[in-house]
């Protein structure tokens, strides 16, 4: 039941930071919930995907692709107001990944993948939405800047991994995964984290 509860909140975020990403590009309204839809359920389906999960779990059942469609019709209808909370958005966008990737982790495990493979495909699940999103609009994944996002996805995993090892319950796990990966997540954003990149010699 938590994991459930938690992948609703999760896709409420994520559908509404990427339906804001389609308003900021001045799409229609189709192109808006696309934007919307695919950045909260796409890694979802990937994941599902990856499990072997035929149909994906989103795309068969209704509550999460509802749940995305009409948070990317507020989005499109109410965008000024919601533009405002870029802010609550972002903090919403970490609490998400973090969302995603325990829960990713967690289903991942039930479906009898090993804890390797569990850690990567959580944090695919975090950042496969984003990473649609990025393509559809023609911009570089955020995965692939030197920004914080990845990391702490797979922090995340991997802590529902190590709690699981340890024989926690799973819902320790996921608490305990969500809450590891969206502070970091959080905590990168405040204070400018980001990973080191290539040293430039000046010639």
């Amino acid at each position: 039941m938590l994991i459930e509860v938690l992948e609703l909140v999760g896709v409420v975020a994520f559908a509404a930071s990427g339906a804001l990403v389609g308003v900021s590009k001045r799409l229609d309204i189709f192109g808006v919930c696309l934007l919307g839809v695919f950045t909260a359920i796409g890694g979802g389906v990937i994941r599902d995907v990856l499990l072997d999960i035929h149909p994906p779990t989103s795309l068969n059942t209704w509550p999460n692709f509802t749940t995305a469609l009409v948070t990317s019709l507020v989005v499109f209808f109410l965008h000024s107001a919601v533009s405002r909370l870029r802010r609550e958005i972002l903090v919403l966008d970490a609490v998400g990944m973090g969302l995603f990737a325990s829960s990713g982790a967690a289903i991942a495990l039930t479906a009898g993948a090993s804890g390797q493979a569990a850690c990567l495909i959580g944090a695919t699940t975090a950042i496969g939405g984003g990473v649609l999103r990025d393509v559809l609009v023609n911009e570089l994944p955020l995965l692939l800047h030197r920004d914080l996002y990845a990391v702490p996805a797979l922090i995340g995993s991997t802590v529902v991994v190590a709690c699981s090892g340890f024989g926690l319950a799973s819902n320790v796990g996921l608490v305990v995964g969500t809450v590891s990966a969206s502070t970091i997540r959080l905590l990168a954003l405040w204070r400018h984290w980001n990973l080191p990149g290539p040293r430039i010699s000046e010639s």
